[in-house]
């Protein structure tokens, strides 16, 4: 049975998070909340832990995770960004985006589109997300929190707990989510384009486009 934290949703408490931590470093799964929906996360580089994601998704192998970044900078390490697209991620991140952008060789290939070499990233602007985040001190493997057969998020810890308290190692009460993902925004070779609408405002970037 997974552990079930009620951390701070404005003030996380580190000795909570820094048990979180300790779950991520010996290869748990966790769920946590972000600025969009809940979300599954793990170590980058557990092909373990990613496998038990893929499974509770019913994930193919062919499915992109994202990387969830600290902050622009360390975004910067895991994808080649132009001058435009970099104008963009300065004005909205941290933000409910997820970014499609061309990877650097920083990324394990197991991460990248197979033909696209591609990479979805996001800096979320949620407390406890970052506190996990720079306590962890390095980038957060994550998709969201969409079960097999639903079409939204789940959004209710409690609801959660109940569902998959069996199937993950931590679950995370950071209040209600979003029913809504993440924008997703595509940003590769100097072309924007939206590819799906969460509840982060794509009208920034359709301008752009």
């Amino acid at each position: 049975m997974g552990q079930f934290f009620q951390i701070h949703a404005e003030t996380p408490q580190p000795r909570l998070i820094r048990q979180v931590i300790e779950v991520i470093q010996k290869g748990g799964v966790i769920i946590y909340p972000t600025d969009s929906s809940y979300a599954l996360g793990c170590r980058v580089g557990d092909k373990t832990a990613v496998d038990r994601i893929r499974r509770l998704r019913r994930l193919d192998d062919k499915h992109n995770f994202t990387l969830i970044c600290r902050d622009l900078s360390e975004l910067g390490l895991y994808a080649k960004v132009d001058t435009v697209a970099f104008r963009l991620l300065k004005a909205h991140t941290p933000g409910p985006y997820t970014y499609i952008l061309n990877a650097t060789r920083e990324v394990p290939r197991i991460l990248m589109h197979p033909k696209r070499r591609t990479i979805g990233l996001r800096v979320p602007n949620n407390p406890i997300a970052q506190a996990i985040l720079n306590e962890l001190g390095e980038p957060l493997l994550s998709v969201s929190l969409i079960l097999p057969d639903h079409d939204e998020p789940l959004n209710d810890p409690y609801e959660i707990r109940d569902v998959l308290e069996n199937q993950v190692d931590l679950i995370i009460d950071g209040g209600y989510c979003s029913l809504e993902p993440s924008t997703v925004i595509s940003m590769v070779d100097d072309t924007i384009e939206i590819l799906r609408v969460g509840c982060g405002d794509p009208t920034p970037f359709e301008q752009d486009a």
